[in-house]
């Protein structure tokens, strides 16, 4: 990373497998293949843990980092590696930090300072961290911390990850979201979460019902899709209005407008529509990558502001930081297709594209380097029309192998996006929930509740996805298209041209643009519907 550009890549990305944690030997097997800029000099490599038990084999990861890179390494503690990834590239100059997720460091881990009361375990876990922000200070409020006993949870992190063990298996927290609209939050007669101050407690009546390992498993229909809704709709509202109440107490404690949210919990779009249409701050900052995975530009930062004393410049505006591309790499893979597919060289790629679109067709588009955080947002992506009713089911059962109540989010250019969605301002990184304008006329975007999950698209970040929305909407009248991110059934974001076309092969994908290539099967999937 320097102050020219700077590059993220999850592992998962290179490995295929989802939620890859990160182990001895990556550096070498597969970071250093797949980043060509380690290869040039490292000043410094600065690593974050989180609880997990890789941090007892610190000394190995840098003696790795020694024997590869030739640099030394620095650690910063989980929670101001999140901070650090929200604050210091959002456009504020001071504002509120607030990190929230399941657990995060160990007492005895931090680098930070912190009072918390006297005789403190240093075996407890961060799960809450509130700030007070300024360029060139950072200072830490509070934390809430947690002894990790998940029969006792504490926390807003833990509290969600439990309710979708309820439902699904661990990593399925945006599952749980898509299901609560479908309940009744009242039905199960569950309290709100118990609120004091900055922490966050979990009545004994949800202990109760977490208790009931088997009572609530998530299936498609009948007794018990109505029974796990209604437990994610209670859940869904509990954490919102907990999530409300905590950050009204870091508003007062501060007294500032502005927000730097970050953390696990940050993901959940729902709650954050709510926070930043209802809460005391006037401006929410939510960076595209809230997650663990964004905690590597969180480190990176660290090391550039805290330790080598730079003015870092960098500012997410967008979240475009895969390795940059090589476009001989997509002509090697188009002059290797398998026999099933061939490709095409439109005079006019973005016409060509939005015509697919108009008739049905579900496409994919592979472009530039790729996103780091888990939404698409235009260059490793599924586009299709919005307006057909069966598009939606399609998508998630031809494509991406999704539950059915699963939503898709749309794309709007920037200049159009009030004039169909209740929205106030730029949202390019689809993190909140708004209303559409005209619902009826967006059913394939528009979740049960009324809801979506805008992405506002501008000409500079994003130009061909600019142009394909500016000239679908002279051909069909709407500015707006369905994205989600371009990959099969439990498959990561596709990363190279390799895994676009496999993608394409192997799901429901009518077609994938890869710039300047329209990439076609000779035996086509039926439309939609």
């Amino acid at each position: 990373m320097g102050e020219s550009g700077m590059y993220s890549l999850q592992k998962e990305r290179v490995s295929r497998h989802k939620h890859h944690w990160g182990r001895l030997g990556d550096l070498r097997d597969r970071y250093l293949s797949a980043m060509p800029l380690l290869k040039e000099r490292v000043d410094l490599v600065v690593e974050g843990y989180s609880s997990d038990t890789e941090i007892e084999h610190a000394g190995a990861y840098q003696e790795e980092v020694r024997e590869t890179l030739g640099a030394s390494t620095v650690l910063v503690s989980h929670h101001l590696s999140h901070l650090y990834s929200a604050f210091y590239p959002s456009p504020f100059e001071e504002a509120a930090g607030l990190v929230i997720d399941a657990q995060g460091s160990h007492v005895r881990d931090f680098t930070e300072q912190v009072e918390l009361p006297e005789g403190t375990d240093g075996d407890l876990l961060e799960v809450a961290s509130f700030y007070r922000c300024a360029r060139g200070r950072i200072e830490c409020l509070a934390k809430q911390v947690w002894d990790g006993d998940w029969d006792r949870p504490a926390g807003l992190g833990a509290f969600y990850a439990l309710l979708t063990r309820m439902m699904w298996p661990e990593g399925s927290e945006d599952k749980v979201m898509g299901l609560a609209p479908f309940g009744d939050p009242d039905a199960l007669g569950l309290p709100d979460l118990d609120v004091r101050g900055h922490e966050v407690h979990v009545p004994a009546a949800w202990l109760e019902v977490f208790g009931r390992r088997d009572a609530f498993l998530y299936e498609p229909g009948g007794e018990d899709f109505r029974r796990a809704a209604n437990l994610a709709a209670a859940g869904q509202r509990a954490f919102e209005r907990a999530l409300a109440q905590v950050a009204g107490w870091l508003h007062t404690r501060t007294g500032l407008d502005t927000l730097a949210y970050a953390g696990g919990a940050a993901l959940n779009s729902s709650a954050n529509g709510h926070l930043i249409r209802e809460s005391a701050f006037r401006e929410v900052f939510v960076p595209p990558s809230p997650h663990n995975g964004g905690t590597a530009v969180g480190c990176a930062l660290y090391g550039l502001i805290a330790c080598l004393g730079v003015d870092s410049r960098f500012r997410w505006t967008d979240d475009f930081l895969g390795p940059d591309p090589d476009e001989s790499e997509i002509d090697a893979a188009v002059r290797g297709l398998p026999d099933d597919l061939y490709a095409e060289r439109p005079d006019d790629l973005v016409d060509a594209m939005a015509a697919l679109l108009e008739s049905g067709r579900v496409v994919g588009l592979h472009q530039g380097r790729s996103e780091s955080g888990p939404r698409a947002l235009g260059n490793r992506s599924i586009l299709a029309d919005p307006r057909g009713p069966d598009v939606q089911d399609y998508i998630n059962f031809e494509v991406k192998g999704h539950e059915w109540f699963r939503p898709l989010a749309p794309i709007v250019p920037a200049e159009h996006a009030k004039e169909v969605f209740e929205v106030d301002r730029p949202a390019p990184f689809a993190q909140y929930a708004v209303r559409p304008s005209y619902r009826d006329l967006l059913p394939g975007v528009t979740h049960v509740d009324g809801t979506a999950l805008p992405q506002t698209v501008e000409r500079d970040s994003t130009p061909f996805l600019h142009a394909l929305l500016t000239r679908w909407h002279e051909r069909t009248g709407t500015p707006v298209l369905i994205n989600t991110s371009l990959h099969g059934p439990g498959e990561p974001v596709t990363e190279t041209p390799e895994h676009s076309i496999e993608t394409l092969r192997g799901t429901g994908l009518h077609a994938l643009v890869m710039p300047p290539y329209l990439i076609r099967k000779h035996a086509e999937p039926p439309l939609p519907g």
